[in-house]
């Protein structure tokens, strides 16, 4: 058994994990601020990274500028979609909400695949796609960023639902 491939799948894999746990962390999030799990999240975070994607290298932005203003037309879209139809329906059951919000991600896809296509992009994020090496095992670079993105949105996500200045902000 190759002990030094075994360990480089498992620090990879940890790695990946962390990067779903973003997704996890954002459902959860919805749900307790909600009470409703969200299934247009996905279509959400896809139209958010097309937006990204078309500021930054359609519209010449850099990434640093493009990220917070995608941030904030998604925050449009986030609250017009509440505002047209997910408002409407407070009160209803909530397996109408889970529908509501289905046809949303389906609509969100295929509309996102009208307008940019269904081929891959690639966008420049200035991290080196090389492999950073400890000793004989490669570690992506991308992934030790996200999981240090992971790791730090779950500290603020445990602040704020454990401890008193938290709940004192839920309030």
């Amino acid at each position: 058994m190759d002990w030094i491939f075994l360990t480089e799948l498992a620090i990879n894999g940890a790695l990946t994990g962390l990067l779903y746990s973003l997704v996890a962390i954002g459902l959860v999030l919805i749900y307790k601020a909600s009470s409703v799990p969200n299934l247009a999240q996905g279509g959400l975070t896809m139209l958010g990274a097309y937006v990204v994607l078309a500021l930054s290298r359609d519209a010449g932005m850099p990434l640093w500028l493009a990220i917070p203003l995608a941030a904030v037309i998604m925050f449009g879209m986030g609250f017009g979609i509440e505002r047209v139809a997910l408002r409407r329906l407070a009160g209803r059951p909530v397996v109408m909400i889970l529908m509501m919000t289905l046809g949303i991600d389906i609509f969100l896809i295929g509309t996102t695949l009208a307008i940019w296509g269904g081929t891959s992009s690639s966008m420049n994020l200035g991290i080196s796609y090389e492999p950073l090496l400890m000793g004989d095992i490669f570690i992506s670079r991308i992934h030790l960023l996200g999981a240090g993105v992971a790791l730090s949105l779950f500290a603020a996500f445990m602040l704020f639902f454990r401890t008193r200045t938290g709940i004192k902000l839920r309030a």
